[in-house]
C-alpha cells in the first residue's frame, strides 16, 4: 500500500481523538485488512504511545493490497467485568448478533475480539430454543470456536479462555478505506455503530443502489431461478424457495434496472419470469395462478403470490417495452376472480382445485393484490379490473383497515389515487394507515425496510391530497414530522441494513455480499426478499427526494 495513503490513514486516526487510555497509559489499535476475497485479518497492537503503536500498524499496512479494505480502530472505554455478568447479559439479549462491543479474555488484549469478529464468525450463538421476536436469544459463548480462531490468528493461544473469570469489554472509534476514500466510522451507541458516517447521502445512496441492482441480478441462475439467499456468518446457502418472493424480487429488480439504466440485465429478468411461469404457475381454463409447491408434494395457491405475479408481469412490460407477457397478465387477473368473496374481500389461500384452504393468512395479501390490480388497470384500461380495485378498497374503508399500518395498503391507496384522485375515503384510509404507526416507526432502532416503503407511499399520497384540493383532510396530521421520519428511516436503513465493505469484510467471500442487504437478527441473513424491500424503499425514496 502506498505511503501517501498510509500517511492519510494516520491523520484520520489522529482526528478521532482519545488515542491513549489514561488509566493504563497505553494505546491500543485494531487493524483489519481484507483483500476483498477473504475474511479480514485482524491484529491488535498495544504500545506506550500512539506513535509507537502506529509504527507497528504501518508495517501491517505496507503489505496490504492497494485496493484492499482497511479498517483501523482505536480501543477506548475499556471496562473490566466478571464473565458471569457478560454471560447473563448475553442470555438476556432479545436478538441474536446484537452484541455491539469488543471483548478480551485477558488484560493485555492478546485474546481481544472486535465486535464484528464476534458477529462475523458467530462466536456468540443463540440458544437452540430461540425464536426470533418471540423470546430472549439465550446467547452463549462458543469457546472452542473462538480458541481455534485465536490460535490461527495469533499463531498460539497461551490461556484457556473458557476458564477466564474476568473479561474486558470495550468500544472503539475508527476509520475505513477502500483504497480510494477514507470514511470515519460511527461510534455512537445506535444501530449505525461501526459503519461509515454518510458524508454525501445522495451520492452514497445512489452508489449503493447501483451495487444493489448488480447483486440481485447476480442471484439469477442460468435457469432463471434465484439463489434464494445466504447465511453469511454460517457460510450457508438457503435451499428453500417461495413463489411470492420469486415474483416480488423480479418486480424490485425491474425497479432497480429502471433506476440504474442497466438494461443489459433485462435478459436475466426475462429468464426469471419465464422460469417462474413454467415452474410456479398452473392454468385452469383461461386463468393463470401462481402456485406454491410445499413439502411432501402438496401445493397451494396464495393471493400474495398472485399479486406479485401480476406486478412482475406489468412492470416488465413497462420497463422493457416488451409485450411478451401481456396475455399472461390478463390470465392472471382471470385467476383473481377465484379468490373473491361476495363481501368484496379476498380469500387468502386456495387449494389447487380452487377450493378455499384458508380465508385469512396474513394482512399483506389484500394490500398486495389491490396494488397489483391498480397497476394492471393502468396497463389495460379494463373496467373489470378497476371495479375489483374499488370493491377491495371499499371493503378496507368499511372495515377500518387503516388500523393495520401495512405498507402494501399504502401502496394500494397511493396507486388508486392516481386513477381515482378525488376519493376522500381512500385518502382517510391511507392517512390513518401511516399515522397510527408513526411513533413506532420513529422509535424503531433496527433496520426495517417496509417502514420506509410505508412512508414513501404515504408522503406521495399527501402530495396527491394537496394537489387535488383535499388539503383539509391533512389538518389533523403533522406533514413535517412525516417527511422527517422518512429521511431518518432512509438513512438508517442504508446504514444498518446494507452490506457495506466495512461490514462485509468480516464474513466469508466479502466482495460477494457487497450490494446485498441483511437481517442482523437472523445470522446476518441476506435473502432475495430482503434485497427486494430495501431496494424498493430506497429507490422510491431517492426518486422522490433528489
Amino acid at each position: 500500500m502506498k505511503k501517501a495513503l498510509i500517511k492519510d490513514f494516520k491523520e484520520a486516526v489522529q482526528d478521532l481523538g482519545n488515542l491513549q487510555d489514561h488509566g493504563t497509559g497505553l494505546t491500543t489499535l485494531a487493524v483489519s485488512i481484507s483483500d476483498r476475497r477473504h475474511r479480514a485479518d485482524v491484529q491488535f497492537i498495544r504500545a506506550s504511545s500512539f506513535n509507537r503503536a502506529w509504527a507497528d500498524a504501518e508495517k501491517l499496512l505496507a503489505g496490504a493490497p492497494q485496493d484492499g479494505w482497511i479498517r483501523i480502530e482505536v480501543v477506548h472505554a475499556i471496562q473490566q467485568l466478571t464473565l458471569v455478568t457478560v454471560q447473563q447479559e448475553l442470555a438476556e439479549m432479545s436478538r441474536m448478533n446484537y452484541w455491539r462491543r469488543g471483548i478480551s479474555f485477558d488484560e493485555n488484549f492478546q485474546t481481544a475480539l472486535l465486535e464484528m469478529e464476534i458477529n462475523g464468525h458467530e462466536f456468540f450463538k443463540p440458544g437452540k430454543d430461540h425464536k426470533i421476536g418471540k423470546n430472549p436469544s439465550a446467547t452463549w459463548i462458543d469457546y472452542p470456536h473462538i480458541s481455534k480462531y485465536l490460535k490461527r490468528r495469533n499463531g498460539s493461544l497461551e490461556i484457556d479462555i473458557a476458564q477466564a473469570q474476568q473479561v474486558w469489554v470495550f468500544t472503539t472509534s475508527g476509520i475505513f478505506s477502500d483504497g480510494q476514500r477514507i470514511w470515519q466510522l460511527n461510534d455512537s451507541e445506535t444501530g449505525e455503530k461501526g459503519l461509515r458516517q454518510l458524508v454525501n447521502p445522495r451520492q452514497e445512496l445512489r452508489d449503493y443502489l447501483v451495487q444493489g441492482e448488480t447483486f440481485l441480478a447476480r442471484q439469477i441462475k442460468d435457469s432463471g431461478q434465484f439463489i434464494y439467499g445466504y447465511y453469511p456468518g454460517l457460510q450457508r446457502i438457503l435451499s428453500s424457495y417461495n413463489s411470492v418472493r420469486h415474483f416480488s424480487s423480479i418486480y424490485a429488480l425491474l425497479e432497480a434496472v429502471e433506476f440504474t439504466g442497466n438494461v443489459a440485465d433485462l435478459a436475466k429478468v426475462k429468464d426469471a419470469l419465464q422460469w417462474g411461469l413454467q415452474e410456479l404457475t398452473l392454468t385452469k381454463d383461461d386463468a393463470l395462478f401462481a402456485v406454491e409447491h410445499r413439502k411432501q408434494g402438496s401445493a397451494e395457491i396464495k393471493l400474495g403470490a398472485q399479486a406479485m405475479l401480476i406486478l412482475a408481469l406489468c412492470k416488465y412490460q413497462e420497463v422493457a417495452h416488451d409485450e411478451t407477457f401481456f396475455r399472461q397478465a390478463q390470465q392472471a387477473f382471470n385467476g383473481v376472480v377465484a379468490f373473491r368473496q361476495a363481501s368484496g374481500r379476498f380469500n387468502h389461500v386456495l387449494n389447487t382445485d380452487l377450493t378455499v384452504k384458508e380465508a385469512f393468512r396474513i394482512i399483506y395479501y389484500e394490500g398486495e393484490i389491490t396494488f397489483a390490480l391498480a397497476r394492471l388497470y393502468e396497463l389495460t384500461d379494463d373496467e373489470q379490473v378497476l371495479d375489483a380495485v374499488k370493491q377491495s378498497l371499499d371493503f378496507m374503508v368499511a372495515n377500518d383497515y387503516g388500523r393495520y399500518h401495512d405498507h402494501w395498503i399504502s401502496y394500494a391507496v397511493n396507486e388508486a389515487l392516481q386513477i381515482l384522485p378525488d376519493n376522500r375515503d381512500y385518502m382517510q384510509l391511507g392517512l390513518k394507515n401511516v399515522y397510527s404507526h408513526l411513533a413506532f416507526i420513529e422509535a424503531r432502532d433496527t433496520a426495517y425496510p417496509t417502514l420506509l416503503e410505508l412512508l414513501n407511499a404515504a408522503v406521495k399520497m399527501t402530495d396527491m391530497i394537496r394537489k387535488t384540493g383535499n388539503a383539509d383532510l391533512l389538518e389533523p396530521y403533522d406533514l413535517i414530522r412525516l417527511r422527517r421520519a422518512r429521511k431518518m428511516r432512509a438513512e438508517h436503513e442504508l446504514a444498518t441494513g446494507a452490506f457495506q465493505p466495512e461490514l462485509a469484510m468480516y464474513f466469508y467471500a466479502p466482495a460477494k455480499f457487497v450490494g446485498g442487504f441483511f437481517a442482523r437478527h437472523d445470522h446476518f441473513r441476506t435473502r432475495i426478499d430482503d434485497c427486494e424491500h430495501f431496494l424498493s424503499g430506497l429507490i422510491n425514496y431517492y426518486n422522490d427526494t433528489y
